[in-house]
């Protein structure tokens, strides 16, 4: 099954499988993903439950699908908004407790699912340059589920 690559997000290691492809008026292909604060519900899901340190576009994405500027979460985290930006443009790594708080802040601002505990994934918050990618299934838009990439 054929992939689109979904950076409208801002992220680049977005993958959705399935998504609906379609013929416009002019003859070009138009792809349709619906639901869109479904899917990116689930991205915030993936990123807070992945077992890696996040990227820098992930900390930019979770903080702007939590309706924050840089100095609220700069608030939150004890740091100065500066630092939120060097973090999201990855001048400098995340530090691991800052991370830790943004998936937690994340996770009750997003409402998202807390079937992992704080203790597992504090130990997730490790710094890695490896990108890894984010693999939705797109065949049924009002129910998006991650793949194994």
């Amino acid at each position: 099954m054929e992939k689109y690559h979904y950076t409208e997000c801002g992220l680049d290691n977005v993958l959705i499988e399935g998504i609906k492809r379609s013929i416009d008026d002019a003859g070009d292909e138009v792809l349709e993903i619906p639901n869109i604060r479904g899917l990116h519900r689930l991205l915030a899901t993936m990123i807070i439950k992945r077992p890696h340190g996040m990227l820098p576009k992930e900390i930019r994405f979770l903080r702007t699908e939590m309706g924050m500027t840089q100095a609220e979460l700069a608030a939150l985290v004890k740091k100065d908004h500066q630092t939120i930006g060097r973090w999201e443009r990855g001048d400098t790594p995340i530090e691991q407790n800052a991370e830790f708080v943004i998936r937690m802040i994340a996770r009750e601002r997003l409402n998202l699912p807390d079937e992992v505990s704080a203790e597992e994934m504090a130990g997730w918050c490790i710094p890695s340059a490896e990108l890894q990618m984010l693999t939705v299934d797109g065949s049924d838009p009002e129910n998006y589920r991650p793949l194994a990439a």
